[in-house]
């Protein structure tokens, strides 16, 4: 983002019309540092300072909460251009360019106001629930009296949260350190208070906070404990003895919630999805009151998991065919129990929340709610080869927990381990590119691959991770001069540069012109070694289709 957008004079201290722009100046700074301290004490002075109504939304855009885009794309260039006298190729030629339709208004719309917004962020935002309504004469006049009053950054943090594109550069776990620092708390305490379904717009994020104001939700579910990753071999975690394995299943992170009668399922995305797995209501009326469990929401027949691409088929649904139902079964692999007859377990040990699970979902003996498999081995070695039946299994690997571990909240490395397997790989040639997001708008980063079908080139796979900062400069280099077309923002490129493709699952797709798609594909490195007449083909891939696809670990790849 460019630094001349942003007004960089005192800001003074206050509410009201200057809560956006207090708004605006943090989101600056937060871009112009990438030192973890820094960012803390950024978030924890704004929240000190920030009238309570931004707080709110301040949090709930931190934490992911999702923006509607309220104006089409072509409506605000159209207005910018008709506003300002710009042509409609510069604006497209600047939009490519700079890659973010957000920066390219701002930038394109020299016109700037005095650097004090109308309101505060809550006045915004509600300007922005309030377009659902209005025409788009009315949203043209409210959106160029906004820009009239703001400086270049306020209008690219506007435009934003006008075009649904609000990515910051923080973690949901910096905010929380920041927020436990000003309430004087511990982080995981925090974690639960803000977890939910709670709306920015009624609510007084300061009680939240505290722990004030608001009723206890019964749906609420805790925070997340999650997994770091093993780095070369598990014998540098200690003596096995101190260790639980258990397979590492694929599917949708998630908690099951049983208070005082109330029924809830949410996602780690803290989405609530009750209502799409109906399936779990005939084993819900055997779990007690006041339970919550922990695990992966799968596809599953008759106990056994099923391919992920199985459940992908329901992700997005908004009616839940018979059929459907039928073709794609859904159960619950719970591995953690978080509360048991109202009481919170998360402080016990790893090895008492497990034994009590085990008996709970022994009691309840239905084949759509399992208990995650116990993975016996009586030295590193051992279970190295354990980790071998992972893919056969339809499992990414293992799960390595220590016995003596607490629930903790959020990333945590020491207590819990995952081992996933090797990826499979592919080499494959670049077909498309495409610019990427944020620091990397300017750069062509966003890739499509294909394989060798006989005499064509089949397109199989999309990645945008794995190389190095130069690397992604040479390969944007060969983009701009080896572009053949033009679609929009992508470019059809020379087949010449040749690519090592790891995915970690594999399974048919009906949606993929290869017929395939790959699971969570990415770039292991570049093959400047190997022509395109060297790489693989798509008999290949079905090869490792036959060999891996039926244990079940592929799945569609989200493009």
């Amino acid at each position: 983002m460019s630094d001349i957008l942003f007004d960089t004079s005192p800001l003074p201290l206050g509410s009201g019309a200057d809560g956006f722009r207090r708004f605006a100046r943090l989101i600056s700074d937060l871009g112009n540092t990438g030192a973890t301290r820094e960012k803390t004490d950024l978030l924890a002075d704004y929240f000190r300072s920030a009238p309570v109504r931004d707080q709110a939304w301040t949090l709930g855009l931190f934490t992911g909460r999702k923006l509607r885009r309220q104006i089409r794309t072509r409506q605000l260039a159209a207005w910018l251009s008709e506003w300002r006298g710009i042509p409609e190729w510069l604006f497209e030629e600047s939009y490519h360019h700079v890659g973010d339709l957000a920066e390219t208004l701002a930038l394109l719309d020299a016109s700037n106001g005095d650097g004090r917004p109308e309101g505060d962020l809550s006045y915004y935002m509600k300007m922005l629930h309030a377009m659902q309504e209005m025409s788009d004469e009315e949203k043209g006049v409210c959106i160029r009296e906004a820009w009239s009053k703001m400086d270049g950054g306020q209008k690219f943090v506007f435009n934003k949260l006008l075009t649904g594109g609000f990515r910051v550069g923080v973690s949901a776990q910096l905010v929380i350190q920041a927020l436990a620092r000003v309430y004087d708390t511990e982080p995981a305490v925090i974690a639960h208070r803000i977890s939910g379904d709670w709306d920015p717009a009624t609510m007084d994020a300061d009680a939240m906070l505290r722990g004030e104001g608001r009723s206890f939700d019964l749906s609420r579910p805790y925070p997340f404990f999650l997994a770091y990753p093993v780095e070369g071999e598990p014998g540098s975690l200690g003596h096995p003895s101190e260790w639980h394995a258990e397979w590492k299943w694929d599917g949708i992170r998630g908690q099951v919630i049983l208070r005082s009668g109330t029924w809830s399922v949410w996602s780690r995305g803290e989405e609530l999805m009750t209502e799409k797995f109906p399936e779990f209501e005939s084993w819900r009326t055997s779990l007690p009151n006041g339970t919550v469990l922990d695990g992966e929401i799968m596809a599953m027949r008759d106990g056994r998991p099923l391919p992920f691409s199985v459940l992908q088929t329901r992700i997005g649904r908004t009616r839940l065919s018979a059929r459907l139902l039928k073709e794609a079964p859904v159960g619950f692999m719970a591995f953690d129990l978080l509360e048991f007859g109202g009481e919170d377990l998360r402080t016990k040990t790893f090895l008492e929340r497990r034994s009590i699970l085990v008996d709970l979902i022994s009691s309840v003996g239905h084949p759509g709610l399992q208990c995650s498999e116990t993975v016996a081995f009586d030295d590193w070695g051992s279970l190295t080869l354990r980790r071998r039946e992972a893919r056969e299994r339809g499992s990414e690997g293992l799960m390595i927990k220590r016995m003596n571990s607490v629930y903790q909240a959020g990333r945590r490395r020491g207590d819990w381990w995952k081992w996933k397997l090797e990826p499979m790989t592919v080499d494959a040639v670049m077909v498309y590119a495409q610019k990427g997001h944020g620091r990397r708008s300017n750069l062509y980063t966003d890739y499509t691959f294909a394989l060798k079908d006989g005499d064509r080139l089949v397109v199989f796979a999309k990645a945008y991770s794995g190389l190095t900062d130069k690397e992604f400069r040479e390969v944007d280099a060969f983009v701009k001069r080896n572009a053949l077309e033009k679609f929009g923002p992508v470019r059809t490129v020379k087949p010449e540069l040749v690519f090592e493709i790891a995915f970690e699952g594999i399974s048919e797709s009906r949606r993929h012109k290869a017929g395939i798609a790959v699971r969570f594909p990415r770039i292991s490195r570049w093959r400047t070694d190997k022509g395109v007449d060297e790489i693989d083909t798509l008999d290949d891939l079905k090869r490792l289709l036959e060999h891996y696809g039926s244990a079940g670990n592929g799945s569609e790849e989200t493009s």
